[in-house]
């Protein structure tokens, strides 16, 4: 190689890395939102069909992810005109480049405006606990966050199942597997064996859990679970993700997942945690098309 077509070589190279690093720390985590669309078919579907609208670690605050992004999210949401939207959690902001975080009483009736023909329903994820120094303190609810939706009409799952007639199914939402920092230790709040028991008739259900890492238990009788939490590792490429917050690595890091007669999708979400890049995994509205 000459001298000339070497220094070309490393010009590009540059400038190669110069755009990608570009692209993941500003354009994709702040610029670009898409609607991924899954659809998952059961035979043991006894409802109507039904078009679920996930929105999942929004990890709100500036610059990347503002009211008036979250704006964008929610009238992107409406106009796919879902029958349930449904929250994951990780609503609060988590990473060293904010420069103004979004408190829970400004985020809450933002979202307020997320319309949806059998309602709006959240579940609190790692970080909303985390961010709650009160609750932290005292080990247990109530959480600032949960308190705030549920005074704009947001209702809340905490280990709780509730039956949606119109639709047909009944909703769960877990409680969150890491809610509790205690001296190195996580401690999670989640009751899958008392959530499920609140269940009295075999109505299709979907359930709403935060991390994914709860899917080997879910047992056959659950037809779909939804989660986020991972980003979809944040960076993504050839359908693999390098670093994934999950001890099962890339095997529920992101999309939909079929193990026996169980499904789970995960949801790719919409900010960022740890560090404000995204690469392979476009921020999204998750849409989840359920049928027989």
């Amino acid at each position: 190689m000459t001298r000339r077509g070497f220094i070309k070589g490393l010009l590009a190279t540059t400038l190669a890395g110069l755009f990608v690093a570009a692209y993941g720390f500003f354009i994709e985590p702040s610029l670009r939102l898409r609607v991924r669309k899954w659809r998952v078919r059961r035979d043991d579907w006894t409802a109507k069909p039904l078009r679920i609208a996930v929105l999942a670690d929004l990890h709100a605050g500036e610059p990347y992810v503002g009211l008036d992004r979250i704006r964008q999210v929610v009238r992107r949401t409406n106009a796919l005109n879902p029958d349930l939207i449904l929250l994951l959690g990780d609503y609060v902001g988590h990473h060293k480049v904010i420069t103004d975080q979004i408190e829970a009483e400004d985020l809450a009736p933002v979202l307020a405006e997320l319309k949806a023909r059998n309602g709006v329903y959240a579940v609190l994820g790692n970080h909303d606990w985390w961010d709650d120094d009160a609750a932290q303190r005292r080990g247990a609810g109530p959480n600032k966050h949960a308190e705030a939706f549920q005074q704009h009409g947001i209702k809340v799952l905490s280990n709780e199942a509730v039956r949606l007639d119109d639709a047909g199914i009944w909703l769960a939402g877990l409680e969150d597997q890491l809610a509790f920092r205690r001296g190195g230790k996580v401690i999670g709040l989640d009751d899958l064996p008392g959530t499920l028991a609140q269940i009295t008739d075999d109505a299709p259900v979907v359930m709403m859990a935060h991390e994914p890492d709860i899917f080997p238990k879910i047992p056959d009788g659950v037809a779909l679970t939804l989660s986020g939490h991972t980003h979809g590792g944040q960076v993504r490429l050839f359908g693999w993700s390098p670093v994934v917050p999950s001890k099962f690595g890339n095997r529920y890091a992101y999309g939909h997942v079929r193990e026996g007669n169980r499904d789970l999708v995960v949801s790719g979400g919409i900010g960022c945690s740890i560090l404000p890049v995204r690469f392979g995994v476009t921020p999204e509205i998750t849409v989840v098309e359920m049928s027989a």
